[in-house]
């Protein structure tokens, strides 16, 4: 055990969507904003509705993630990555969620107190990979989706570092982050949030004779993710936030997910697990928020199962009405008030003051003089009435204390606004923790380096690439890759490469296959 509780992180792929996740019990959300995010075609927050997320999610006490998880070219990091950036880290963003090496190390030296999430697409599965991200300010490690649960368990306990999972929702028939796919059939990257899902076509599958023994099969497409009942497993691993995919769906489905996962973290957070089991009402209906031909929970427990392909049309299917009915009336668009408690002293020849309490936050209010009522006293019941309008602030009160004097009155406007100003002075006092209102002088002026180019670095892939670049002198590295060799040459042949390169006055690196 970790002795820490799970996070439920919920995916947001619109501000309605964002509200609804955290309506129905997220401790977290994932968002992308209008830069860098894998999923392109999402209906991404602006700007402004990114720092408003940010205050509405930290003033319930709940945290925001950016995802900066596409693979960025050289200018984009130097030139619009940081101004980007800026606003957000200024507002009190919680993390960012990031796949590129060279973000990593941006961010990571521009905006040194900004947690660091690496992305599942920086497919990391070893002890080795995440202890070398942590030397580079990254404070926790999303697993690739392809590691068991043991594997999970020996990196947390080994590497000492916060992992995360994926336990619901579309997963890739690609190792994460290697699949270009996409790009070599359409020309969209899926590296730049752009994938158009070729696994989900069907294909012939031929024989080594080229024979069709498969037609028109879907044997790319996986089913969807679901780890509800894996909860106690994935706390034994070490499992702090539990990720739930879906940036591209729709607000019933995220919201109703999240509170059925809410329930049952609830009950594993609080020891509950012996027994544990998922009711089959509950299993009916996170299969009727919607699945791809049923769903599976490899790779936590078994790898590369058959089982795991839906093999007919992966046609998104979902079921009740009723039951969709419910969650959006339950979540989407509602917005539950956070309580408070508060007193009013409404005393003759005194200001009128209100005090606002919530949690550990206190603040006080003074408006103008307390007047003698020249006709009709104001009452305590119309007092009350007009102090409990809390309207679009996140607050209502749950006790207000009035102490007033009989014989008094005191105008509508004076009530309305010393409860509006009380109310965003206890706004502001929440999230002054979260904001970071300082960068480092010299990380705001930003210099591209001009280094003068001393060299060039080339890879080989072929004998003729190797020996064609050996009597270049401004080549001073070759890389050369693994797969130029057969396995049974493989050292005697790099041995004899390397001599050569090195005799030419080069550095010689071998490139290790990739997976």
């Amino acid at each position: 055990m970790t002795g820490k509780e799970f996070e439920l992180l919920a995916p947001a792929g619109s501000f309605e969507i964002f509200k609804a996740v955290i309506e129905a019990g997220a401790d977290a959300v994932y968002v992308g904003g209008g830069r860098f995010g894998a999923r392109a075609y999402a209906n991404n927050f602006s700007e402004e509705e990114l720092l408003e997320a940010i205050d509405y999610a930290h003033v319930r006490e709940r945290q925001v993630y950016l995802t900066v998880n596409t693979l960025l070219k050289n200018q984009e990091i130097e030139n619009e990555l940081y101004e980007y950036l800026l606003p957000f880290y200024e507002r009190g963003l919680d993390a960012v969620i990031v796949q590129d090496f060279g973000v990593l190390q941006f961010i990571h030296e521009k905006f040194p107190l900004l947690p660091i999430h690496t992305s599942t697409q920086m497919t990391v599965t070893s002890v080795e990979g995440a202890m070398f991200l942590k030397q580079y300010g990254v404070t926790r490690i999303v697993m690739a989706r392809e590691l068991s649960l043991e594997e999970m368990r020996n990196i947390q306990r080994e590497a000492d570092i916060e992992i995360e999972a994926f336990v619901h929702g579309a997963i890739c028939y690609c190792y994460s982050g290697q699949c270009l796919f996409s790009s070599l059939l359409g020309g969209r990257s899926g590296n730049r949030g752009r994938c158009a899902q070729p696994c989900r076509l069907p294909y012939s599958v031929l024989d080594e004779n080229n024979r069709e023994v498969l037609k028109d099969t879907y044997i790319l497409s996986l089913k969807d993710m679901c780890g509800i009942d894996d909860l106690v497993e994935l706390h034994d691993a070490g499992v702090y936030s539990l990720k739930i995919e879906g940036r591209m769906k729709q607000a019933e489905y995220a919201a109703g997910v999240v509170s059925l996962y809410r329930k049952y973290i609830d009950k594993v957070s609080k020891g509950k697990f012996n027994n544990y089991k998922i009711s089959e009402t509950d299993k009916r209906n996170i299969y009727n928020l919607g699945n791809r031909c049923g769903f599976t929970d490899a790779y936590f427990s078994k790898h590369n199962d058959s089982e795991m392909i839906t093999y007919s049309k992966p046609n998104y299917s979902t079921g009740d009405e009723n039951y969709h009915k419910m969650i959006k009336e339950k979540y989407v668009g509602v917005s539950t008030k956070i309580p408070i408690n508060g007193y009013l002293s409404l005393i003759k020849g005194e200001e009128a003051k209100l005090n606002v309490y919530y949690q550990n936050y206190a603040v006080e209010v003074t408006g103008a003089i307390v007047d003698s009522a020249k006709n009709r006293p104001l009452l305590k019941d119309d007092v009350l009435t007009r102090m409990s309008k809390t309207g679009d602030t996140p607050f209502e009160f749950e006790y207000l204390d009035v102490n007033m004097d009989d014989d008094i009155f005191v105008p509508n406007g004076i009530l309305n606004k010393l409860r509006r100003d009380a109310l965003e002075m206890l706004k502001a006092e929440v999230l002054r923790k979260y904001k970071s209102e300082s960068v480092p002088a010299e990380n705001k002026n930003i210099e591209c380096s001009n280094t003068e180019i001393t060299g060039i670095s080339v890879s080989v892939e072929t004998k003729e690439q190797l020996e064609a670049c050996l009597p270049f002198a401004f080549i001073n590295r070759i890389y050369i890759d693994w797969n130029m060799y057969k396995r049974n040459e493989l050292l005697r042949m790099l041995q004899i490469d390397a001599k050569k390169i090195v005799e030419n006055g080069k550095d010689a690196f071998l490139i290790l296959p990739s997976i």
